[in-house]
């Protein structure tokens, strides 16, 4: 944003200025070329921002290698600690566990998916896992079932 005081805008509107002023150059035709841009006043004066700037002097410090060397060092360390902790305070509940071993032939109920038989017939087995087993066990191309159709499956 600018700031125009008094003294400004009387020089402003005293200076008539003419955009396409003719330039001469030593022997060469004359070129057309727009004027200056804003007319020419005294030098605007900085008069600051109202923020405080320190007045401190202020030096670089290197820094050393040794001390460089310290704090990649200490980063890894943080690094690995933070891995190992995620790694062995993960869920156990998320732990892979075994697809029943037993197999047995179930009929589909009424309304029954194969998202819902399997969660019927291995309760405590992972339902996607279940549900692929029954599928190769079955060679079904589809998770579509119909009520009264026999599959084989995984108990348990």
């Amino acid at each position: 944003m600018t700031v125009l005081d008094d003294r400004q805008l009387a020089d402003w509107y005293s200076i008539s200025l003419h955009p396409c002023a003719p330039v001469r150059s030593r022997g060469r035709a004359v070129s057309y070329r727009p004027g200056p841009a804003r007319p020419r006043v005294a030098p605007l004066r900085y008069r600051g921002s109202g923020v405080v700037v320190s007045q401190a002097r202020h030096t670089r410090r290197p820094v050393s290698t040794t001390v460089t060397v310290a704090l990649a060092g200490v980063a890894g360390l943080i690094t690995l600690w933070l891995g190992s902790l995620a790694h062995f305070s993960g869920d156990r509940a998320a732990a892979p566990t075994s697809l029943p071993e037993r197999l047995a032939v179930v009929q589909v109920q009424v309304g029954e998916t194969l998202q819902h038989l399997a969660g019927r017939v291995a309760p405590d087995s992972p339902v996607g896992d279940v549900v692929d087993r029954i599928r190769d066990l079955n060679n079904l191309d589809s998770a579509a079932v119909d009520a009264g159709q026999t599959l084989i499956a995984p108990i348990g």
